[in-house]
């Protein structure tokens, strides 16, 4: 079995080395023949997306062919759109024996209002010769706005579904908030609802239901619902959304500037990109509850409920206590269901209710609530605990019902009086005074024995020392507690934390493999660190770093040119590392050393 392995793994390695010098072969002669068959430059521009909605973005990605125009092109003001530059790539093609080379240049635009905004042509010049693009139309829409032809284009959007638009004053109802994700999308994490607007709505609860997978026109979206638990305070109009939220989610990388060996591909397969979207505004009729048959002992419990009332002991004297227990169950604002008080209850002392409210759900809107109250009888002449109703509107046959529960059968006994004890005595024996009890104790004449009391807790220092323990745990917990929330608030922070732990046990890996002599592993994770250090430090997604950010990000700032060298030299050594392998063993050892050194000097650095 290992020697059928042995002789797997060695031809594999010769395939790969017959790949490796054929690409190498084909790299140097593009390189000659580059200069040589160098066309007309041109220049395209192109939108990911022609209509978004006002808070998402799209990316503007400018396409040289035939020429570089040596560095970022700038962008003139557009009104009405934020510009940031998300970096460039490159690409070369061999077609038919020539050969054409495209520098793409990438832009995030994000839009700051709704309307139709024009993206003007521009004019760069390109070895002296001057190309110019053709304008683009950008639509964005607002976040109420519906574009279902559009939604079906987009990563990601929310949709506010509400059960029904006529809700009574009180009632207690459930809207649904929609997340939808393409089936591009690899991964989705640190989804947070940002603003809920409700004008006229409290806003409760909310819980995620189970994901599951729907069609939008052609195109195959997952779809998470959140429940959202609401109930109204106002008549009239009222309104909810738009509700709006954050998601990281994870797409594939299409195009780039990706290895064509693979070599570093695994750090290019998927971008992690944080979208911010928005629901559209829902409206809502508040209706008043009707004056109509509006029962007298009505407190404004909307919903649909039942009612359980127990009352014990139901044989008692005067001034005993006696318990009621009332359950009211149901759907609806279960925690603010007021305490039945009835008022037929005058001959009776009444006691402050204590109440205890049970969820059967996680929104909060229904199970039951339990009230408990004491009463005591004033005189023997009572011979009924009185019934009590409880009423409510029911939102769902739209009228008022009444709970009534019957007057509970008591038995009251005048007061009893403690009667004195009585000693039996058996007939014949004689009875014998017992001895007239003093008040007052003679002195005692002996002491006993003494012992030494010692001063005080008070005055011990061991004591004092203690009492100061739980205020250095306050201390010590609301710093830690103040720490965590800097950590939380501050995301270059965390970042710079997290790399700070990758380096380090980076470092210890590079080291490990130089040892082992592994060296397409040795190169690959070199690569990871200066993506991750350099990233944190210029606060670019790691997946953006090339050797091209050195010269267009770092040398303008006050970086060391012996550092600019050092970096220049490694992302050189890790690229010629593809094509001839290290055949000195101690070399690994040294780059270790050096990249080790570099990355101190990056972590370094003010930035």
């Amino acid at each position: 079995m290992a020697e059928w392995y042995q002789t797997i793994r060695s031809q594999d390695t010769s395939r790969r080395a017959k790949a490796l010098r054929r690409a190498l072969l084909c790299t140097l002669w593009l390189m000659l023949l580059a200069p040589l068959v160098a066309g007309a430059a041109s220049l395209t521009a192109t939108l990911e997306t022609d209509t978004l909605r006002l808070g998402e973005n799209t990316t503007l990605q400018l396409a040289f062919e035939g020429g570089d125009p040596g560095g970022s092109p700038q962008l003139p003001a557009i009104p009405g759109l934020r510009v940031a530059y998300a970096g460039r790539s490159s690409q070369m093609r061999w077609v038919n024996g020539q050969t054409s080379s495209t520098v793409t240049h990438s832009y995030t635009l994000t839009p700051t209002q709704a309307g139709e905004i024009t993206i003007p042509g521009l004019r760069v010049t390109i070895g002296g010769q001057a190309v110019d693009s053709r304008p683009l139309k950008l639509t964005v829409l607002k976040p109420d706005a519906p574009a279902p032809d559009a939604q079906s284009q987009q990563v990601a959007f929310l949709r506010l579904l509400v059960p029904k638009k006529q809700i009574y004053v009180g009632e207690a109802f459930q809207a649904e908030l929609q997340l939808y994700l393409r089936d591009v999308v690899q991964d989705a994490s640190d989804f947070q609802i940002t603003t809920t607007p409700a004008d006229g709505l409290i806003l409760g609860k909310n819980a995620q239901g189970q994901p599951r997978q729907t069609r939008v026109g052609n195109v195959v979206f997952t779809m998470v619902p959140f429940q959202l638990a609401l109930s109204t305070v106002k008549t009239g109009m009222v309104s909810l959304g738009p509700i709006t939220a954050t998601v990281a989610v994870r797409l594939p990388v299409s195009g780039g500037n990706r290895d064509p060996l693979g070599f570093f591909g695994m750090f290019n397969q998927a971008r992690r990109q944080q979208m911010a979207l928005a629901s559209e505004e829902v409206k809502i009729e508040c209706l008043p509850l009707p004056a109509q048959d509006r029962p007298a002992d009505f407190s404004g419990a909307v919903g649909s409920f039942t009612l359980n009332f127990t009352a014990g002991p139901t044989n008692v004297a005067v001034g005993d206590p006696i318990t009621v227990r009332v359950q009211v169950s149901g759907r609806g604002p279960i925690e603010l269901l007021p305490v039945p008080s009835p008022a037929a209850w005058r001959e009776f002392k009444t006691y402050p209710p204590t109440t205890k409210v049970e969820f059967t759900d996680t929104l909060g809107q229904q199970g039951t609530k339990h009230f408990e109250q004491v009463v005591v009888p004033q005189n023997a002449e009572i011979k009924v605990l009185p019934g009590f109703a409880f009423s409510y509107f029911d939102p769902t046959t739209r009228s008022y019902r009444t709970l009534q529960q019957p007057a509970v059968a008591l038995t009251v006994s005048p007061a009893r009086s403690t009667p004195p004890p009585s000693v039996a005595v058996l007939p014949g024996t004689q009875t014998q005074e017992l001895p007239v009890r003093q008040d007052i104790v003679p002195i005692k004449q002996r002491l006993g024995p003494l012992r030494l009391v010692g001063p005080p807790l008070a005055k011990e220092p061991w004591f004092l020392a203690l009492q100061a323990v739980p205020v250095l745990a306050w201390l010590g917990v609301l710093g830690w507690r103040r720490h965590r929330e800097a950590l939380a608030n501050n995301p270059r922070r965390r970042r710079q934390r997290q790399v700070a732990q990758i380096v380090r046990d980076g470092v210890r890996e590079l080291g490990s493999l130089a040892d082992q002599k592994q060296e397409e592993a040795f190169f690959a994770a070199l690569v990871r660190l200066l993506q991750e250090q350099l990233g944190e430090r210029l606060d670019l997604p790691a997946s953006a770093i090339t050797e091209a950010v050195i010269e267009e990000r770092l040398r303008p700032r006050p970086v060391p040119e012996a550092t600019l060298t050092a970096l220049h030299e490694l992302f050189q050594r890790c690229n010629q590392a593809r094509y001839a392998p290290v055949k000195d063993p101690q070399e690994l050892s040294d780059l270790s050393s050096e990249a080790t050194r570099v990355l101190k000097e990056l972590a370094a650095l003010e930035l």
